[in-house]
């Protein structure tokens, strides 16, 4: 009796797996320009803004600040000790020396009352009025650049397409957060869960807010906006948030450079200077081929 070939297809489990996935091509151009963009002004912000509050090393809450009130929630300062003088960092009144860095510093016996130190700010000198001309020319680069990436988002599907969670994303929620605290990182076309989340808080919500608040800081836009400061409880409180804001930033950055160490700089440097992703390679089961009869 004849055998009857079947015509279902076999996988042939002892082909080997393609070591590297194919490149696909994953930032756009525009995407690319806007990232180094809000990189760059963001850079030039972080330390002329630093250089600004050095003008003013304290934090208050509400619309008033002086000796008359006790609003202040941070403090950056000097005091002569009997050990000479002393950094020190006050945060809801609990004091932490911190000399050397915040507070007081400068090469050995050069120290300066400081509240931010000089390699830490732009310029290293003290001059607010450059620090004032640098930080809001880049801020209304930033500004131009997010309202139109914004804009240009919503009309080609950028931000609905790639950004926007949807209920499958947040049922793998769980499973994204166990994956990057074992540093298990998938190479894929779609961004995962968590950096949809992280993007979409930066985007959204903490370089808006930054701005918002940069507006009410702003003695000129009093008589544009006046309304702005009583929504954000007072300039003081608008001045606090903007600080808060940025440390948040700071910390997203700081986040961000590890997890393009941990999950693969070049492949990931590329991807945003060229556009072009290396993903992960098909798996084993998923290799089909062909069995001669």
């Amino acid at each position: 009796m004849e055998a009857i070939a079947s015509n279902e297809p076999v996988v042939e489990t002892n082909k080997p797996v393609p070591k590297n996935g194919p490149l696909i091509y994953r930032q756009s151009g525009w995407t690319r320009l806007t990232h180094w963009l809000w990189a760059f002004s963001l850079f030039f912000m972080l330390l002329s803004g630093l250089q600004i509050f050095n003008a003013r090393p304290q934090l208050y809450i509400g619309k008033q600040s002086g000796f008359e009130f006790h609003n202040t929630i941070l403090e950056i300062g000097a005091e002569n000790t009997a050990n000479g003088p002393r950094g020190f960092t006050e945060i809801f009144g609990h004091r932490f020396d911190t000399t050397g860095v915040l507070g007081w510093s400068g090469p050995p016996g050069q120290e300066t009352q400081r509240a931010f130190p000089s390699w830490l700010t732009i310029p290293s000198y003290y001059d607010l009025g450059t620090a004032r001309v640098v930080h809001f020319f880049f801020a209304w680069v930033l500004t131009t650049t997010l309202l139109i990436w914004l804009i240009a988002g919503l009309i080609n599907g950028h931000i609905r397409r790639d950004l926007a969670p949807r209920v499958d994303d947040l049922r793998k929620l769980p499973r994204d957060i166990v994956d990057h605290a074992k540093l298990k990182f998938h190479h894929t076309r779609e961004y995962n869960t968590l950096q949809k989340m992280a993007y979409g808080g930066v985007l959204f919500v903490l370089l808006p807010l930054m701005i918002i608040t940069g507006l009410a800081m702003s003695p000129s836009m009093n008589s544009v906006l006046p309304w702005l400061n009583e929504i954000l409880g007072g300039r003081q409180t608008a001045r606090t948030i903007h600080f808060t804001v940025m440390l948040m930033l700071v910390g997203f950055f700081i986040i961000h450079i590890l997890m393009i160490l941990a999950a693969g700089p070049i492949n990931e440097l590329r991807s945003i200077i060229t556009g072009w992703y290396r993903t992960d390679p098909p798996a084993k089961h998923d290799q089909p081929t062909e069995r001669s009869a």
